[in-house]
């Protein structure tokens, strides 16, 4: 059975320390979902491998690996959403070229992103911590959105499957995820560093 909580670990002599495999959750936390958001910012796509290297607390199987994958798919879904929303939106105000649409930390379309992924706004640009959403997720997002105004001002929306040709471009701009998302305690490590 899939299930989302933390495995209680058996208690053990002072004296003989917990094998690494003992801290290995066997479920995912609420935690790990908070992690796989921030780490959206920098793949859309992560593949199964990428996510037990990032995941290394987790004792993998099918269903946590299922799982994850979905959290993924549940944020594309959002971010394209989203996407659609506002090229459609731009179109009803008059917009008639991309070169109009641009994506930047003070726009409508950021804000609801980043609320939606970074909620306590972990990535917030001027504090004390290490990171912040990263400026090569406002280059993709603003590539999405010019996707999607170009395919709509072209009328291929009428076609049940026009958005996989989007898909197939954006896959392509994911960018590597910083090396201190591979520790299990990235979150506590970002807000205190």
């Amino acid at each position: 059975m899939c299930t989302g909580h933390a495995h209680k670990q058996p208690s053990q002599a002072k004296r003989f320390p917990l094998p690494i495999q003992s801290y290995m959750q066997e479920g995912l936390s609420p935690n790990h979902l908070k992690k796989a958001k921030l780490m959206f910012f920098y793949t859309r796509y992560p593949s199964s491998n990428m996510l037990k290297t990032y995941f290394s607390d987790v004792k993998f199987n099918r269903c946590i690996t299922s799982q994850l994958i979905k959290w993924f798919s549940n944020f594309r879904e959002f971010y394209y959403i989203q996407m659609e929303k506002y090229a459609r939106q731009a179109i009803n105000d008059g917009v008639t070229s991309t070169e109009e649409l641009s994506i930047t930390r003070d726009c409508e379309l950021y804000r609801a992103l980043n609320m939606h992924y970074n909620k306590a706004n972990d990535f917030e640009v001027g504090t004390r911590l290490r990171f912040c959403v990263p400026e090569r997720f406002l280059e993709v997002a603003q590539i999405t959105l010019r996707e999607f105004f170009n395919a709509i001002i072209a009328g291929k929306d009428v076609d049940p499957s026009w958005k996989k040709a989007i898909y197939k471009v954006i896959c392509k701009l994911d960018s590597e995820v910083p090396e201190i998302f591979k520790s299990p305690n990235c979150l506590q490590e970002l807000l205190h560093e």
